[in-house]
């Protein structure tokens, strides 16, 4: 990141901090209205960005790319981050050890709170359930509602096609040259959002300045944060550096170069609408392999979600703590147990805001769990929410950059 952009970006963060803080109703709907213009803008680009990587990825293995290497290697570092993540959260929830809740404050929740977590949990989803919504069943409806995963399956069916047929076939070889030229297009598209990213910071510094007066912040809630979001910043500036170093890459370079994509992750709350300018800064910024990026980028953002890992591993033992009812105890084997549970769930876990707070309750509402712990914790989800996306993105690029160095020119 260039030093004039990262005082550009500074100052928009603090022009737009500062004017959350005047809490004008008026300016703050029009920052909601830039804010949400912006997010649509970059929605638009998502989804075919997101079908076209993989696309074109894997039509790559007709030109002899080790992809089925490159995707061996990438789920390997997505479980052992991810179980990293889970256990650095648990290891500091015994630490912290964040306590039950007294009675009166779970019932403080504001009726809008316990409205939406009792809504959310009228029709938890099932196992089942996720398996099937990632098959699709028509080629248009995962491409118009934004579901990113079977929009993955549909673009690697496609690929994979196109790389079998295109060794014998100049119209699919023609069909695969005016693909990567589509790709090039909305790359285009997003460079131009990227240079428009000061506009956008303001707008989503006002609105978080804004929304902070929200929230019960008291007693175990405050170490519940402190668990949550101490856990995030140590796999963010530990782990995943340490990790990146023994595989002889350095982290904090590579930190440094995928600082936009960090940025917008952050404030998108969505490592789906962030992949755009993941994968555009991953090969101008680090100068990944263009074929490595748009592979390993998007199936990394379905699959890695270090950041989920720890929220609902922490979450979940905060909420069982919280709910004799459920009838858990809580010993060691058992918080392993959630652990791994965890970090399976948020492999499946959908890349859109508060995915990993959906996820968690379909959770606890399986257990009988006390929900309205949930709901003390969603005026506060927000923060939350933000950090744990920049760190999923992070690990992402962190992937990225190891597979990247460990696979030579083809």
């Amino acid at each position: 990141m260039k030093f004039k952009q990262a005082i550009v970006w500074t100052v928009a963060l603090a022009v737009g901090a500062g004017l959350g803080m005047l809490n004008c109703p008026e300016l703050n709907r029009f920052m909601d209205f830039v804010a949400s213009a912006y997010t649509r803008c970059f929605q638009f680009v998502a989804v075919p960005t997101v079908a076209l990587a993989i696309l074109t990825a894997m039509a790559s293995l007709g030109e002899g790319k080790s992809m089925g290497k490159v995707f061996g290697k990438t789920l390997a570092f997505t479980v052992f981050t991810s179980l990293l993540a889970a256990l650095v959260g648990l290891g500091l929830y015994l630490l912290v050890q964040p306590g039950t809740l007294d009675a009166e404050v779970v019932k403080s929740v504001s009726d809008g709170a316990a409205a939406t977590v009792n809504k959310m949990a009228e029709s938890p989803d099932t196992v089942y359930g996720h398996v099937l919504n990632a098959i699709p069943n028509n080629l248009v409806n995962p491409f118009a509602t934004g579901n990113v995963l079977p929009v993955v399956l549909i673009s690697a069916g496609l690929g994979i096609t196109i790389a079998v047929l295109g060794k014998a076939s100049e119209n699919v070889k023609a069909l695969h040259k005016a693909l990567c030229g589509l790709q090039e297009v909305f790359f285009g598209m997003i460079k131009g959002l990227i240079w428009a990213l000061p506009v956008g910071i303001v707008a989503f510094a006002a609105q978080l300045a804004a929304q902070m007066s929200a929230g019960v912040v008291i007693g175990p809630i405050l170490k519940y944060v402190v668990v949550v979001l101490g856990g995030n910043l140590i796999q963010f500036f530990v782990v995943l550096p340490l990790v990146c170093y023994l595989r002889g890459v350095n982290g904090y370079k590579v930190m440094k170069q995928m600082t936009p994509a960090l940025l917008m992750a952050l404030f998108t709350k969505s490592s789906a609408a962030t992949l755009p300018v993941t994968v555009a800064t991953a090969e101008s910024n680090m100068k990944a392999k263009p074929w490595i990026a748009r592979f390993i980028l998007p199936l990394c953002c379905t699959i890695n979600m270090n950041g989920c890992a720890a929220f609902i591993c922490v979450t979940s033992l905060f909420v069982i703590q919280n709910s004799p009812e459920c009838g858990i105890a809580l010993t060691l084997p058992t918080m392993l147990v959630w652990a791994l549970v965890a970090v399976v769930c948020a492999i499946g876990n959908a890349g859109v805001p508060m995915g990993c707070y959906f996820l968690t309750l379909s959770l606890m509402a399986g257990v009988g769990g006390n929900l309205m712990i949930l709901g003390v914790i969603l005026p506060i989800y927000t923060i939350i929410d933000m950090i744990e996306t920049a760190e999923n993105v992070w690990s992402d690029c962190c992937i990225c950059a190891i597979v990247d160095k460990a696979t030579p020119e083809q």
